[in-house]
């Protein structure tokens, strides 16, 4: 039986869905069935073997679609194989060092024993939502940071994780 792994995300602008994206594919090459959703469009993670969650950061704080989809499908998520991965450093900070997840997450880690977490940079660019995102870019601060060699080598771990276990 194929696995099926949902990565679900909170995005703003769209960054942390094309994160989403990548992991989804790599998944799939590896054999995997995976489908990536966003967060807040989840009814529910029954059909699913594994998921994934990503969210970008914000002021300190994961993604409030991403929250609040780890609150809602708690019992579920319980069940299953779970990873988490942040995005948000605008800087290349994420590819040259791991970076911890904010206090929030890691108190839902540890509620969840999730398999992993990883912090991916963020992307910033222009036509942002949000007067601080717009106010970020107009002080020269943005920026593409993702490092999709990492994201899909991530990826990768997920992938053979699962695999191993099947």
């Amino acid at each position: 039986m194929t696995t099926k792994v949902l990565i679900a995300y909170g995005t703003t602008n769209g960054s942390t869905a094309q994160i989403a994206e990548a992991v989804a594919e790599v998944l799939r090459k590896e054999g995997l069935t995976a489908e990536a959703l966003p967060a807040g469009a989840v009814e529910s993670v029954s059909p699913y073997d594994a998921v994934v969650v990503g969210g970008g950061l914000y002021a300190g704080r994961w993604h409030k679609d991403s929250r609040r989809f780890l609150r809602r499908h708690r019992r579920e998520l319980a069940e299953r194989p779970l990873w988490l991965f942040s995005s948000g450093p605008l800087d290349p900070s994420a590819s040259e060092r791991d970076i911890p997840p904010v206090p929030g997450l890691k108190r839902a880690m540890n509620r969840f024993d999730t398999r992993g977490h990883v912090t991916f940079g963020g992307c910033l660019q222009e036509g942002a939502k949000g007067w601080v995102a717009r106010m970020i870019i107009k002080n020269g601060k943005g920026g593409d940071f993702r490092d999709f060699a990492q994201i899909e080598d991530w990826a990768r771990t997920v992938a053979d994780e699962l695999v191993a276990k099947g």
